[in-house]
């Protein structure tokens, strides 16, 4: 109920630009939200590992001039604000424990996208998005209640084995630990994300983890990035960046988190090594050895059983 003090608040300070940009935006995001709602779950996830490996590979044209921390921390700042623009949240009656829930959704971005940065800036980037693939598979074996899924969960993890170009390597201890930090983190966005789904109404508690991430960011990412951070150039850029790699992957894969169970999306997400790969050869010029091959048909082989013969997420 509105106070008398503050009668019609949303009209005291008129902001006609302002009205007319969240009014597009959110115009465009209602349209984009029915599209997505007639998008199977299981294809939201692929479309989640694409988006965000093209945005990884985009990325990179930042990490000269910010570091890596420095980049993920204007990706995920920018991002925080158009979600926020977006979805407007709002914080009034609600209980203590959703503000737990959002709050931990928020330490699992910021600590995902930290973590990883710090790990692949110490360690080949194969063997940390490997480790990071320990934070979803675990989550895919722990909630397994059928022998047939575990079989799905075992030749993904396989699969992700063999993308690790482990063979000779030295890795830095401090890597590796970052590399498991980002997995756990991964895991945490995963449990967290239904049950913040179900406290906040559509992308709502998405954009508040987003920017409390941000704000766990911020000492680091203005360090990192210093000065550098507000050139029109780096922010442009970093604009298409979060978009790409921040704003569709993360809502894609919290609206597919709402629908299936994270059983089901652990062996799902497995495919990304293949997607990875994939957009290294068309973006990067990487190619493609046997080995590789021969896990991207074991990690895809995987999905595929699990999205055939999984449980329905109706029946879970």
């Amino acid at each position: 109920m509105q106070s008398a003090i503050y009668p019609q608040p949303r009209e005291a300070v008129p902001n006609p630009h302002l009205s007319s940009f969240t009014a597009f935006i959110a115009q465009k995001n209602g349209q984009l939200q029915t599209w997505f709602s007639s998008i199977p779950p299981s294809s939201l996830v692929l479309l989640t590992s694409f988006a965000a490996q093209a945005g990884t590979a985009t990325s990179k044209q930042l990490f000269d001039v910010l570091s890596p921390i420095g980049a993920a921390f204007i990706c995920k700042a920018i991002a925080a604000i158009l979600m926020l623009l977006i979805w407007r949240p709002r914080l009034q009656n609600r209980g203590w424990g959703d503000y737990v829930l959002v709050a931990g959704l928020g330490v699992a971005i910021a600590g995902l996208s930290l973590a990883f940065y710090g790990a692949i800036a110490r360690i080949p980037l194969g063997i940390a998005s490997a480790l990071d693939f320990v934070g979803p598979l675990s989550v895919a074996v722990l909630g397994s209640r059928r022998l047939l899924d575990l079989v799905w969960v075992i030749l993904a993890a396989a699969g992700v084995l063999l993308l690790t170009p482990i063979s000779g390597a030295s890795l830095d201890p401090l890597g590796v630990t970052f590399g498991l930090l980002s997995a756990s983190s991964w895991a945490g966005f995963i449990l967290l994300s239904a049950p913040v789904g179900r406290a906040f109404s559509g992308g709502s508690g998405l954009s508040l983890a987003m920017a409390i991430a941000t704000l766990l960011m911020l000492p680091l990412g203005i360090h990192a990035g210093g000065s550098a951070l507000l050139k029109p150039s780096i922010l442009l850029l970093g604009l298409g960046i979060a978009i790409l790699g921040v704003i569709l992957p993360y809502s894609l894969e919290y609206k597919a988190l709402k629908c299936l169970p994270p059983r089901v999306y652990g062996v799902l997400i497995s495919i990304e090594p293949a997607i990875a790969a994939l957009v290294g050869l068309l973006f990067l010029g990487e190619q493609l050895e046997l080995r590789s091959l021969v896990a991207i048909a074991m990690v895809t082989t995987a999905a595929i059983g699990v999205t055939l013969f999984g449980r329905s997420p109706r029946n879970s």
